[in-house]
């Protein structure tokens, strides 16, 4: 990925419960987005949030606290992102996938750092 480069980034919203052949569906996600190449990925996990059932989810409250909301973050090339999007339609049984253009202003790697001697 590069600057120059047209970048998208892919937000999914989906339940901490939620999974794909008893694995978490946020883990599965950002293990096909790895498997892809793409640039990178993160999950977070949200203290509070309602979708589409506009049921609350809250840590306040321990009966709803096993569902909370779970975000996956995943930035790459348009093209990329697009050719990724088949596979949350596979995925996703409940939640909400959004695109967003970003501007990259830093992108690099940390340093393999030798064991010292």
């Amino acid at each position: 990925m590069r600057a120059q480069d047209t970048v998208l980034r892919l937000t999914v919203y989906i339940g901490e419960a939620d999974q794909w052949h008893h694995r978490p569906l946020y883990s599965e996600i950002i293990h096909r987005a790895h498997a892809a190449g793409l640039a990178g990925a993160a999950a977070f996990r949200g203290f509070e949030g309602f979708g589409a059932s506009h049921h609350i989810h809250t840590t306040r409250m321990l009966s709803l606290s096993e569902h909370l909301p779970v975000s996956v973050v995943i930035v790459d090339t348009e093209d990329r992102i697009r050719a990724f999007l088949p596979q949350l339609d596979e995925l996703i049984q409940a939640g909400m996938a959004i695109l967003d253009p970003v501007e990259v202003v830093r992108y690099v790697g940390r340093r393999s750092q030798a064991p010292d001697a």
